[in-house]
């Protein structure tokens, strides 16, 4: 693996750098408290190319990869993580799977919408008793004809109140017993049926769209299945490596963003006659965070670089998202802690950011399951 970035990947990280800093983060603040974010973001990001960004040029994307995209994510994020994780799910939750095992047919329809943002997507697998025991879903999928027949409730969908297409996890065979018999069919939000419930209240990433959808008696096409009958739940773990390379990338720069302010009050805020940087026990904050971002850093591009060359990756994914998503709530305490009483108000970023850096722990697989994960690949 090399360390230095291609030109081409330099300056796709620095063009995402450059809309972070300008477009994205002097709205941040105001779409945490409106509760959604300037429709015009997402029309610039679609001027940039990064909804499509790892969409084949064939179907209008920008056909670059996933070391690519954690660039892209770890900027947006640094500046806005609502903004972030929306395009993360949009890129390696819906876009990916369609882009593995989708057809032809379904590639050329539904992919070009996909790459321009015209068509935003989502990932409806969690329900209300099957979150990390994602194999109990009860969803169901009944072939009527020549169409499936949805019924079931998904919780906990980012993206679900702005996306126009939805990949749906649904059990497809009764009689099979946990994660068998479930399939993965592509479903258009606008299907009769489908109702999305109210935007979920969070604690952070109040931005982005979280809602519950409801599936009642919809019918789509059966040409609609992606992968295969039955194939859904190893669909969705494949699915997942990407998904949480995605939000490592999103954790590294909420880090990166609790670094850069720390240092930036430090240097400012003076106390006992000198700048509170000049103390030692702010430069060993400072230098444990540095450190771990780093290391942080260093196992994302390690796992989207592995899954760039179709390369398992189940293990680096899992270990960069649970250590990443640590450094981002490690550096947003220490960073609160060095701003003192000022972090704790809303008047300093970092409050956003300590709020933001909590869900990384949690979605894509909580860090106890990363832990499971990793702890099966080294005892394999």
């Amino acid at each position: 693996m090399d360390f230095e970035l291609t030109e081409e990947l330099t300056m796709v990280r620095d063009m995402a750098r450059t809309f972070a800093d300008e477009v994205l983060a002097p709205r941040a603040t105001k779409a945490d408290r409106d509760g959604f974010i300037d429709p015009e973001v997402f029309a610039k990001i679609g001027e940039l190319g990064l909804w499509g960004l790892t969409i084949p040029e064939a179907y209008g994307g920008a056909g670059m990869g996933n070391l690519a995209l954690s660039l892209v994510l770890e900027e947006l994020n640094r500046a806005c993580a609502s903004t972030g994780v929306t395009v993360s799910v949009h890129n390696s939750l819906l876009g990916a799977p369609i882009k593995r095992h989708g057809t032809e047919e379904q590639k050329k329809r539904w992919m070009p919408k996909l790459a321009t943002g015209e068509v935003l997507g989502c990932y409806c697998l969690t329900e209300p008793n099957a979150g990390s025991d994602a194999g109990a879903l009860r969803t169901t999928a009944v072939l009527d004809g020549d169409e499936w027949v949805i019924d079931g409730t998904k919780i906990w969908v980012t993206n679900g109140g702005i996306a126009g297409l939805a990949i749906v996890y649904v059990r497809t065979d009764p009689s099979a017993s946990n994660s068998k018999g479930i399939s993965a069919i592509v479903v258009p939000m606008d299907t009769k049926g489908v109702t999305v419930g109210k935007p979920e209240k969070k604690t952070g990433i109040r931005g982005s769209s979280t809602t519950e959808v409801v599936f009642e008696g919809v019918r789509v096409p059966k040409d609609h299945l992606l992968g295969g009958l039955n194939r859904g739940f190893p669909i969705a773990l494949e699915t997942l490596d990407g998904g949480r390379i995605g939000i490592a990338s999103q954790a590294v720069g909420i880090a990166q963003a609790c670094l850069d302010r720390a240092v930036k009050y430090s240097k400012e805020r003076e106390q006992f006659g000198q700048p509170i940087a000049e103390f030692q026990a702010i430069q060993w904050k400072l230098a444990d965070m540095a450190t771990r971002i780093d290391a942080s850093r260093a196992l994302v591009h390690k796992a989207a670089w592995l899954r760039d060359r179709d390369e398992r990756c189940t293990r680096e994914a899992a270990e960069a998202k649970m250590f990443a998503s640590q450094t981002a709530n490690f550096c947003a305490d220490e960073a609160l802690q060095i701003h003192g009483g000022a972090g704790y108000t809303d008047d300093f970023d970092i409050e956003r950011l300590f709020r933001d850096a909590r869900i990384t722990e949690i979605y894509e697989g909580a860090t106890d399951i990363q832990r499971i994960v990793i702890a099966r690949a080294v005892l394999a």
